[in-house]
């Protein structure tokens, strides 16, 4: 057990203060629940949910070759990105395997914000330092530099709308921009993790009680209420977004994950893992690896990950995620399968529940998208 005590966010006491169940995620003390996460999940598809989100890991990169650094460190085409936009990419080892998947902010002409997962933002700071040898551009530690606040759901854009003067209506998804929200300086983003729409608000920490404590105001009317990581990863879910440790791992490539689009062959210089993500793509042309896809349950028994999914009593996969879904009201999972039975619809297919096999339905993901 390790003696290193979790680090708190900004926003810990405050959390505590709303009665808050508290777990240890990543070296982080985070709010799992504040009441019942169906509430907070159903809060979100419908009204509003508040969520802090400060153990996400902030990464600077700036200099006159920032851009050609994320380039030869990254899959993306990183140098291509406008200022104000933002890209979603991943850092691969050299074998190919995936280190972590990523946003990228470009800030500025020299300036570029990369946010990690919280599990591996050491992993990505020492890959992205090592890899900037050569470069002339400066790799810096920003964890410490924000707190990360965001709000998600239908009401979102009316609550952020009151208190910034920010032309929210042109922020398209995947941009970023500065501005004030309650009157402190802050980066708001569009990208999101729910399957709704929302925003990223990243500030300073000492303004992050301000900040929350703004939008509650502002959101309570409407229906917002403060969120959790269980109902994060109940919405990212249904949404059919990949988290890294259970849909995304070292032991995969881009390309056996379904999200080889983001591995620009195309783009000028070298980059780490050319070769063998190269060597990925053309076995996923000849010979498809194991497809992610939905399952949805014909019975109640909930699928978790590790759960073989099994048709004609032998294993054809592997559970990735699942869960109840609030908004399906039936057990959901994400896997990998074998081609041969990741057409939705696929008959015969279950999933192992401790020795019973419980039947399931094959479906094309996400299970869920918002209406436009």
């Amino acid at each position: 057990m390790s003696s290193t005590p979790l680090r708190l966010t900004a926003l810990d006491a405050l959390h505590r203060s709303l009665g808050a169940t508290m777990t240890d995620f990543a070296g982080w003390d985070m709010p799992l629940r504040y009441g019942s996460e169906r509430d907070e999940h159903l809060a979100v598809r419908t009204k509003a949910g508040l969520f802090d989100l400060s153990h996400m890991g902030e990464i600077t990169v700036t200099g006159a070759q920032a851009a050609a650094l994320l380039d030869h460190a990254l899959v993306g085409n990183i140098g291509s990105v406008a200022v104000g936009r933002a890209r979603y990419t991943m850092i691969c080892r050299p074998d190919g395997g995936i280190l972590d998947d990523l946003i990228v902010y470009r800030l500025a002409e020299t300036e570029y914000l990369v946010v990690a997962n919280a599990g591996n933002a050491q992993v990505v700071l020492d890959a992205l330092v090592e890899r900037s040898d050569g470069f002339d551009a400066l790799v810096r530690d920003d964890r410490d530099a924000y707190a990360l606040i965001a709000v998600q759901g239908p009401e979102a854009p009316g609550i952020l709308a009151a208190l910034t003067d920010a032309d929210l209506d042109g922020l398209k998804y995947y941009a970023g921009l500065p501005g004030t929200v309650a009157g402190v300086p802050a980066l708001i983003a569009r990208t999101g993790y729910t399957g709704e729409d929302g925003f990223e608000l990243f500030v300073a920490p000492g303004d992050a009680e301000k900040v929350w404590q703004a939008l509650t105001e502002a959101g309570t009317p409407v229906g917002l209420v403060p969120c959790g990581l269980s109902c994060r990863d109940t919405l990212r879910l249904e949404a059919g977004m990949p988290l890294y440790g259970h849909e995304l791992t070292t032991s995969l490539t881009p390309f056996d994950a379904g999200l080889g689009r983001v591995v620009k062959f195309e783009k000028e210089g070298d980059f780490v893992g050319r070769a063998a993500l190269r060597e990925a793509a053309e076995r996923a042309a000849h010979e498809p690896p194991r497809v992610l896809v939905g399952l949805v349950a014909e019975g109640r028994r909930v699928p978790r990950a590790g759960y073989a999914v099994v048709a004609d009593g032998q294993v054809i996969g592997e559970v990735t995620s699942g869960a109840p879904s609030p908004t399906l009201g039936k057990p959901i999972a994400m896997a990998y399968v074998d081609a041969s039975h990741s057409a939705p619809g696929t008959a015969g297919v279950g999933v192992d529940i401790r020795g019973s096999h419980e039947p399931y339905e094959v479906v094309a993901l996400p299970f869920y998208k918002r209406r436009k």
